[in-house]
Protein backbone atom coordinates (compact mmCIF):
# COMPACT_ATOMS: atom_id res chain seq x y z
CA UNK A 1 0.00 0.00 0.00
CA UNK A 2 1.37 3.40 -0.96
CA UNK A 3 0.83 5.75 1.95
CA UNK A 4 2.15 8.80 3.77
CA UNK A 5 4.55 8.00 6.63
CA UNK A 6 5.74 11.42 7.75
CA UNK A 7 4.89 15.10 7.35
CA UNK A 8 6.94 18.17 8.21
CA UNK A 9 5.87 21.77 7.85
CA UNK A 10 6.70 25.34 8.75
CA UNK A 11 4.77 28.57 8.50
CA UNK A 12 5.59 32.20 9.24
CA UNK A 13 5.73 31.85 13.03
CA UNK A 14 5.87 28.11 13.79
CA UNK A 15 6.90 24.67 12.61
CA UNK A 16 5.98 21.07 13.31
CA UNK A 17 5.59 17.45 12.28
CA UNK A 18 2.33 15.53 12.25
CA UNK A 19 3.02 11.96 13.40
CA UNK A 20 5.12 13.15 16.34
CA UNK A 21 2.57 15.79 17.26
CA UNK A 22 5.28 18.46 17.21
CA UNK A 23 4.24 22.11 16.97
CA UNK A 24 6.64 24.81 18.10
CA UNK A 25 6.84 28.57 17.70
CA UNK A 26 9.99 30.12 16.30
CA UNK A 27 11.89 32.16 18.91
CA UNK A 28 11.17 35.88 18.73
CA UNK A 29 12.88 37.42 15.73
CA UNK A 30 13.98 34.04 14.37
CA UNK A 31 12.91 31.98 11.37
CA UNK A 32 13.87 28.69 9.68
CA UNK A 33 17.60 29.45 9.99
CA UNK A 34 17.37 28.75 13.73
CA UNK A 35 16.47 25.11 13.00
CA UNK A 36 20.02 24.45 11.84
CA UNK A 37 21.23 25.47 15.30
CA UNK A 38 18.71 23.44 17.31
CA UNK A 39 19.13 20.01 15.72
CA UNK A 40 15.91 20.00 13.68
CA UNK A 41 18.14 20.10 10.61
CA UNK A 42 20.23 17.23 11.99
CA UNK A 43 23.53 17.59 10.17
CA UNK A 44 26.00 20.50 10.29
CA UNK A 45 24.99 23.26 7.90
CA UNK A 46 27.21 26.27 8.48
CA UNK A 47 25.87 28.19 5.48
CA UNK A 48 22.19 27.51 6.11
CA UNK A 49 21.47 31.19 6.70
CA UNK A 50 22.99 32.12 3.33
CA UNK A 51 20.53 30.04 1.33
CA UNK A 52 17.62 31.72 -0.39
CA UNK A 53 14.26 31.54 1.46
CA UNK A 54 12.87 28.72 -0.70
CA UNK A 55 15.93 26.55 -0.06
CA UNK A 56 15.91 27.21 3.69
CA UNK A 57 12.21 26.40 3.94
CA UNK A 58 12.54 23.31 1.75
CA UNK A 59 15.44 21.89 3.77
CA UNK A 60 13.68 22.58 7.08
CA UNK A 61 10.41 20.95 5.97
CA UNK A 62 12.26 17.95 4.51
CA UNK A 63 14.21 17.52 7.77
CA UNK A 64 10.96 17.56 9.73
CA UNK A 65 9.28 15.09 7.34
CA UNK A 66 12.20 12.66 7.43
CA UNK A 67 12.34 12.86 11.22
CA UNK A 68 8.58 12.33 11.40
CA UNK A 69 9.03 9.11 9.40
CA UNK A 70 11.94 7.93 11.57
CA UNK A 71 14.59 8.67 8.95
CA UNK A 72 17.64 10.92 9.12
CA UNK A 73 20.34 12.30 6.88
CA UNK A 74 23.87 12.07 8.29
CA UNK A 75 27.07 13.43 6.73
CA UNK A 76 28.51 11.04 4.17
CA UNK A 77 25.45 8.78 4.11
CA UNK A 78 22.99 8.35 1.26
CA UNK A 79 19.43 7.11 1.14
CA UNK A 80 17.35 5.80 -1.74
CA UNK A 81 14.79 8.56 -1.42
CA UNK A 82 13.70 10.95 -4.16
CA UNK A 83 12.06 14.35 -4.00
CA UNK A 84 9.35 16.15 -5.96
CA UNK A 85 8.89 19.81 -5.15
CA UNK A 86 6.53 22.56 -6.20
CA UNK A 87 6.16 26.29 -5.63
CA UNK A 88 3.33 28.55 -6.71
CA UNK A 89 5.69 31.16 -8.14
CA UNK A 90 8.59 28.91 -9.12
CA UNK A 91 11.90 30.75 -8.75
CA UNK A 92 10.40 34.17 -9.58
CA UNK A 93 11.57 35.86 -6.37
CA UNK A 94 15.15 34.64 -6.90
CA UNK A 95 15.02 35.65 -10.57
CA UNK A 96 13.92 39.18 -9.66
CA UNK A 97 16.55 39.48 -6.90
CA UNK A 98 19.32 38.36 -9.26
CA UNK A 99 18.24 40.67 -12.09
CA UNK A 100 17.82 43.67 -9.78
CA UNK A 101 21.27 43.07 -8.29
CA UNK A 102 22.75 42.79 -11.79
CA UNK A 103 21.17 46.08 -12.87
CA UNK A 104 22.35 47.88 -9.74
CA UNK A 105 25.87 46.44 -9.49
CA UNK A 106 26.78 45.15 -12.94
CA UNK A 107 28.67 42.03 -13.91
CA UNK A 108 31.77 42.79 -11.83
CA UNK A 109 30.20 43.75 -8.48
CA UNK A 110 27.01 41.71 -8.72
CA UNK A 111 26.46 38.84 -6.27
CA UNK A 112 26.99 35.74 -8.36
CA UNK A 113 25.61 33.44 -5.66
CA UNK A 114 22.12 34.80 -6.40
CA UNK A 115 22.27 33.12 -9.81
CA UNK A 116 22.33 29.67 -8.19
CA UNK A 117 18.69 29.97 -7.14
CA UNK A 118 17.25 31.16 -10.46
CA UNK A 119 16.13 27.59 -11.23
CA UNK A 120 13.08 26.18 -9.40
CA UNK A 121 14.94 22.90 -8.88
CA UNK A 122 17.75 24.57 -6.88
CA UNK A 123 16.05 24.17 -3.46
CA UNK A 124 15.47 20.49 -4.23
CA UNK A 125 19.12 20.06 -5.13
CA UNK A 126 20.16 21.70 -1.86
CA UNK A 127 17.92 19.27 0.05
CA UNK A 128 19.24 16.28 -1.91
CA UNK A 129 22.83 17.24 -1.08
CA UNK A 130 22.06 17.88 2.57
CA UNK A 131 20.24 14.60 3.17
CA UNK A 132 22.01 12.32 0.69
CA UNK A 133 18.93 11.73 -1.45
CA UNK A 134 19.79 9.50 -4.42
CA UNK A 135 16.32 8.98 -5.90
CA UNK A 136 14.59 10.97 -8.66
CA UNK A 137 14.54 14.77 -8.32
CA UNK A 138 11.75 16.63 -10.10
CA UNK A 139 9.94 19.95 -10.00
CA UNK A 140 6.16 19.85 -10.52
CA UNK A 141 4.78 22.90 -12.31
CA UNK A 142 1.23 23.63 -13.32
CA UNK A 143 -1.99 25.39 -12.46
CA UNK A 144 -4.13 24.47 -9.48
CA UNK A 145 -2.86 23.00 -6.21
CA UNK A 146 0.90 22.45 -6.58
CA UNK A 147 1.15 20.25 -3.48
CA UNK A 148 -1.41 17.88 -4.97
CA UNK A 149 0.55 17.69 -8.22
CA UNK A 150 3.76 16.89 -6.34
CA UNK A 151 2.01 14.21 -4.28
CA UNK A 152 0.56 12.51 -7.36
CA UNK A 153 3.91 12.45 -9.15
CA UNK A 154 5.70 11.09 -6.08
CA UNK A 155 3.12 8.33 -5.68
CA UNK A 156 3.46 7.38 -9.36
CA UNK A 157 7.25 7.10 -9.00
CA UNK A 158 6.93 4.83 -5.96
CA UNK A 159 4.24 2.73 -7.66
CA UNK A 160 6.43 2.39 -10.75
CA UNK A 161 9.43 1.22 -8.74
CA UNK A 162 11.53 4.29 -9.53
CA UNK A 163 12.25 4.77 -5.81
CA UNK A 164 11.20 3.04 -2.59
CA UNK A 165 10.44 6.41 -0.98
CA UNK A 166 9.66 9.88 -2.25
CA UNK A 167 9.35 13.26 -0.60
CA UNK A 168 6.60 15.45 -2.03
CA UNK A 169 6.02 19.03 -1.07
CA UNK A 170 5.47 22.70 -1.70
CA UNK A 171 7.57 25.63 -0.54
CA UNK A 172 7.09 29.37 -0.54
CA UNK A 173 8.88 32.42 0.83
CA UNK A 174 7.41 31.97 4.32
CA UNK A 175 6.03 28.42 4.44
CA UNK A 176 6.67 24.85 3.31
CA UNK A 177 5.24 21.36 3.76
CA UNK A 178 6.72 18.00 2.75
CA UNK A 179 5.33 14.47 2.95
CA UNK A 180 7.24 11.17 2.91
CA UNK A 181 5.48 8.67 0.64
CA UNK A 182 6.38 4.97 0.48
CA UNK A 183 5.00 1.44 0.44
CA UNK A 184 4.00 1.06 4.06
CA UNK A 185 2.06 -1.61 5.90
CA UNK A 186 -1.15 -0.47 7.61
CA UNK A 187 0.58 -0.20 10.99
CA UNK A 188 3.30 2.15 9.76
CA UNK A 189 1.20 4.60 7.76
CA UNK A 190 0.22 8.03 8.97
CA UNK A 191 -2.56 8.07 6.41
CA UNK A 192 -3.48 6.48 3.10
CA UNK A 193 -2.75 8.08 -0.25
CA UNK A 194 -6.48 8.63 -0.78
CA UNK A 195 -6.77 10.45 2.56
CA UNK A 196 -3.75 12.61 1.72
CA UNK A 197 -5.21 13.50 -1.68
CA UNK A 198 -8.43 14.72 -0.08
CA UNK A 199 -6.54 16.83 2.46
CA UNK A 200 -4.19 18.60 0.03
CA UNK A 201 -6.71 19.02 -2.80
CA UNK A 202 -8.18 22.39 -1.66
CA UNK A 203 -4.73 24.00 -1.94
CA UNK A 204 -5.41 26.52 0.81
CA UNK A 205 -2.04 26.93 2.48
CA UNK A 206 0.43 25.05 4.65
CA UNK A 207 -1.09 25.83 8.05
CA UNK A 208 -4.55 24.65 6.99
CA UNK A 209 -3.20 21.48 5.36
CA UNK A 210 -1.07 20.62 8.41
CA UNK A 211 -4.06 21.19 10.70
CA UNK A 212 -6.22 18.81 8.65
CA UNK A 213 -3.54 16.10 8.75
CA UNK A 214 -3.24 16.52 12.53
CA UNK A 215 -7.02 16.36 12.93
CA UNK A 216 -7.13 13.16 10.86
CA UNK A 217 -4.46 11.56 13.04
CA UNK A 218 -6.35 12.60 16.18
CA UNK A 219 -9.56 11.03 14.87
CA UNK A 220 -7.72 7.81 14.03
CA UNK A 221 -6.23 7.69 17.51
CA UNK A 222 -9.69 7.99 18.99
CA UNK A 223 -11.08 5.06 16.99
Amino acid sequence: MIAVRGIGWLAAARYGSVARGLQEAFPAGEGPAVLAKTGVVPTPYRNFGRLDPLSRNTIAAVALALGDAGLTGRPGETQATGIVGAARDGSLAADVAYFRDYLENGRTLGRGNLFIYTLPTSPLGEAAIQFGLTGPLLYAAGAGAPLGSALELAAELVAGGEAPRMLAGEAGADAALYLLVDRTGPGGALCSLAEARAIVEPGDGVAAVAARFSALLTRKGAL
